[in-house]
């Protein structure tokens, strides 16, 4: 599976972090930065990542900052990604499982290195079920049709955010 990758300088150090261990675990990550401490704007590597990820670049996308909040704000903006804010694991594997999220954020300043290896694992694992939850994530792709025209508007939830291509697999 193809994963993007993106921090500000606040989360550089656990995105690093994060990107070997899941290169260990044979996923095929890209990393779109920040490439140091210094400081960056979150917007920018968010809307790439999550322009990516719609685009079939990649089948996921992590994000780090702070808080979490500011990359998720961001990667919400792109009309057909939805991002989640998980710093636990029940967080993780709902945010697959219920609302199937395409990107996972977290926070530096609050989860550490063991516990976002333990998220992104549970989120990653996490099938989408449908059932109910398909006909809420329908809700909100029906308002992202109406207000922007979203690019996935052919897609069924679960089949990931993107027409056509191989979604990154």
């Amino acid at each position: 599976m193809r994963i993007g990758l993106g921090s500000d300088h606040l989360g550089f150090e656990l995105k690093e972090k994060l990107g070997v261990y899941l290169r260990d675990k044979g996923y095929e990550v890209t990393d779109y930065g920040c490439h140091s401490t210094e400081h960056v704007d979150y917007p920018d590597i968010a809307f790439e990542v999550a322009e990516q990820v719609l685009a079939g670049t990649h089948a996921k996308g992590v994000l780090v900052c702070g808080t979490g909040n500011g990359m998720t704000i961001a990667a919400n903006k792109v009309a057909g990604i939805r991002a989640a804010l998980c710093h636990d694991p029940i967080s993780a594997e709902r945010a697959g499982k219920s609302n199937d999220a395409h990107i996972l954020t977290m926070g530096a300043l609050i989860i550490d290195f063991e516990r976002a290896k333990e998220v992104v694992d549970l989120w990653l694992a996490a099938e989408f079920q449908g059932g109910p939850s398909a006909r809420k994530i329908g809700k909100i792709r029906q308002r992202e049709e109406e207000q922007y025209g979203a690019p996935d508007r052919d897609r069924e939830p679960g089949s990931g955010p993107v027409t056509g291509g191989n979604n990154g697999a």
